[in-house]
């Protein structure tokens, strides 16, 4: 007879296990457009759609964090593609960025320019990398170095 090994309850299952996404953005097919002012109000519309809060919430919470009126109506606006004439403003959108707590927007902005919108908590890991390059950059000019001092010493 065998014994069976039962998992403990602390024991992770490394064959099940997904690394988390860095990086939040939105599902390209759910941001396809033809022109940026589209592309934001689609994300506008997506992160309405998949917020906890109701848009009558979302733009209460707004109001409150700008100190000025936010309707559910311009919320409607502003998720339009067809109200060009009603595209969100910057400080709006950072107001229902933090709201829905939903980065995606921010990062629809960032990809233009080549940066992405990170977790504080994966800063420390940046650091890493950023000191690993500087690494492998000593280490090259020191190989370098020290062919040029070999070839010197002959």
């Amino acid at each position: 007879m065998t014994k069976r090994h039962k998992k403990k309850p602390a024991q992770l299952d490394l064959l099940s296990w997904e690394r988390d996404e860095v990086i939040e953005r939105f599902e390209d097919v759910n941001v396809r457009a033809a022109s940026m002012r589209s592309r934001i109000a689609k994300g506008v519309a997506v992160t309405l759609n998949d917020a906890a809060l109701e848009r009558k919430e979302i733009a209460k919470r707004m109001s409150d964090w700008l100190g000025e009126s936010v309707t559910a109506n311009m919320l409607n606006a502003y998720a339009s593609e067809s109200r060009s004439e009603h595209s969100i403003s910057y400080l709006r959108l950072l107001a229902l960025v933090t709201v829905t707590q939903d980065p995606r927007l921010l990062q629809l902005g960032s990809e233009l320019i080549g940066h992405s919108v990170i977790s504080d908590r994966y800063l420390p890991w940046v650091e890493v990398g950023q000191l690993a390059d500087k690494k492998d950059e000593i280490d090259r000019a020191f190989d370098a170095t020290r062919r040029y001092a070999r070839k010197a010493m002959r």
